[in-house]
């Protein structure tokens, strides 16, 4: 069963920080140098400084300033537990207005052979070793992993009732609004502890932190509030929550040959030559080239390319691109970059920063849960859950020397 609790979290003062936008960031795998440099310049307590310091010694740095800011009362505990509901207010590209409503909570660790918290995605050594070293240091959980469960025509605030007013009402610089309520209610806590009890938790984003949770956990010896992570679970049947692309861009100077771009394709997929196309199909894959553009749909030839993986993610389109056509070209996965945006792929093959851009569809949340299920994993970057959650709302505080 999936066991959540609530918990005293580590909050910001705004008196002592002042805008409460300057302090948030995004999660620290998201972050690109230049966005650090712009996070550490908008505030002196930006989160950034406890994600992703930009010092040697990541680890010794952050445990370094959070013992600071607590000692300065920069980030102070609240004084009773509390779930923490979170709601982010979004606008896509296509001008829809969205809203996501989650509860930020301690979540059991669990190992995934127990089938209560399942993963989708890869994960690899180097991240999980950054954030463990972290985890030490620090003994905190400085951002939540992402979860989702599955409970339909369910409204999280039906389930909880009133949540009275406000904690922290705050719009970031990408516009994306975050509004945070503590709920300290006995009868509603219980209410959203029952209601995910017989759950399964699938996580969204978060895989390298979560096993680091675990790895941290064992290494306590599961003492005192180690057996427990941060999450903020999203109920995955509501209309807020959105899975963008990840399209692949071909770093420059590596370049296409034409040749045996020609010999890939033959046999594996059908080409067809695009203008500016109004949408891709589910399946389609778009490649961009400085001087033309090709919609590619895999044929029985791609299949068979494939026909080593499970069925599953035999279905996925960044499975297909893959094995059916990065492959066979010799791709490594370090000769690419990503982006989520159409219309940035295509600007880095006109500028010349990528020399192809392959375009992609995000795989659908039946298609998550069903990896999940059949107990597989997706290529890494398959999904793209939109928005991220804002870090520095709320910290945990679960190891030595905190407890």
């Amino acid at each position: 069963m999936a066991v959540v609790s609530p918990f005293a979290g580590l909050r910001y003062d705004p008196a002592r920080v002042g805008a409460m936008a300057a302090v948030v960031a995004p999660p620290y795998d998201v972050i690109s140098p230049a966005e650090q440099a712009a996070l550490y310049d908008r505030s002196p307590y930006n989160a950034v400084r406890l994600i992703l310091p930009r010092e040697g010694d990541r680890a010794a740095a952050a445990a370094r300033t959070l013992r600071e800011w607590i000692e300065a009362r920069v980030l102070v505990a609240d004084t009773e537990p509390a779930l923490y509901v979170y709601s982010q207010r979004f606008t896509l590209p296509d001008g829809r207005a969205l809203v996501r409503d989650g509860v930020i909570c301690r979540l059991r660790l669990e190992e995934f052979a127990s089938g209560v918290v399942r993963p989708h995605e890869r994960t690899f050594p180097g991240p999980k070793a950054d954030r463990l070293a972290l985890m030490r240091a620090t003994g905190a959980y400085l951002s939540p992993i992402f979860g989702l469960y599955a409970r339909p025509g369910e409204s999280l605030r039906n389930l909880l009732g009133p949540l009275g007013a406000p904690a922290l009402d705050v719009t970031d610089p990408t516009g994306c609004g975050h509004t945070l309520w503590r709920v300290t209610d006995r009868a509603q806590i219980d209410r959203f502890r029952d209601a995910l009890a017989p759950e399964t938790i699938y996580i969204a984003d978060g895989h390298h932190r979560y096993e680091t949770g675990l790895a941290y956990r064992n290494e306590l010896g599961g003492a005192g509030a180690s057996t427990w992570i941060l999450a903020c679970l999203v109920n995955m049947e509501e209309d807020g929550l959105v899975i963008l692309p990840t399209h692949r861009l071909l770093r420059a100077p590596r370049r296409l040959e034409s040749a045996a771009l020609a010999g890939v394709l033959e046999g594996a997929f059908t080409t067809e030559a695009l203008g500016e196309p109004a949408g891709r199909p589910a399946g389609a894959i778009d490649l961009v080239l400085p001087d033309h553009r090709l919609r590619l749909k895999p044929t029985a030839g791609a299949a068979s390319r494939l026909a080593h993986l499970p069925a599953v993610i035999r279905a996925l389109d960044v499975a297909v691109l893959r094995d059916a056509l990065l492959a066979p070209l010799g791709i490594r996965a370090d000769e690419l970059a990503f982006t989520h945006d159409d219309a940035e792929a295509v600007a880095a093959v006109a500028s010349g920063e990528a020399t192809a851009a392959f375009l992609v569809t995000p795989p659908s949340m039946e298609t998550v849960r069903a990896v999940c299920h059949a107990g597989e994993v997706m290529p890494e970057k398959s999904t793209y859950f939109h928005p991220k959650l804002a870090d520095g709302l709320v910290m945990d505080l679960v190891g030595p020397p905190w407890r």
